[in-house]
C-alpha cells in the first residue's frame, strides 16, 4: 500500500510543478490554491508512505516521478521541445526510478 500512496504523491508533486507555472508568481487566486493543495497533498502522502518505506528510496522515487511527469506535461501543455538527449535523459531517470524499487526491501 505503501507504493501505491508513494506514487499517488508523485502525482500530486506533478500537479503542483505544472500549477506553478499557472499561478503566474501566485497572482493567480484559483491556480494558486489549486498548486498549495497539491503540495499538501503531495508532501502529506509522501509523509505517509515514509512510515514504511525506507526514506532514500521513498524521497528519490517521489522526486524522480514528479520529473518525468513535468517533463512529459511540460512537452504537451506548454510546447517544451523534447529532443533526443532530452527524451535520453528521462529514460534514465526511469530506470533509476525502477532500480530504486526493485532493490528497496519494502
Amino acid at each position: 500500500m505503501a507504493w501505491i500512496i508513494l506514487a499517488i504523491a508523485g502525482l500530486f508533486e506533478v500537479g503542483w510543478a505544472i500549477g506553478l507555472k499557472y499561478t503566474e508568481g501566485f497572482t493567480r487566486l484559483w491556480p494558486t490554491v489549486g498548486t498549495v493543495l497539491s503540495m499538501v497533498i503531495s508532501l502529506g502522502l509522501l509523509g505517509v508512505a515514509m512510515k514504511s518505506l525506507p526514506v532514500g528510496s521513498a524521497y528519490a522515487i517521489w522526486v524522480g516521478a514528479g520529473v518525468v511527469g513535468t517533463v512529459a506535461l511540460s512537452v504537451v501543455l506548454f510546447g517544451e521541445p523534447m529532443n533526443a538527449a532530452r527524451l535520453i535523459s528521462v529514460a534514465l531517470i526511469v530506470a533509476g526510478i525502477i532500480g530504486i524499487k526493485l532493490t528497496t526491501s519494502a
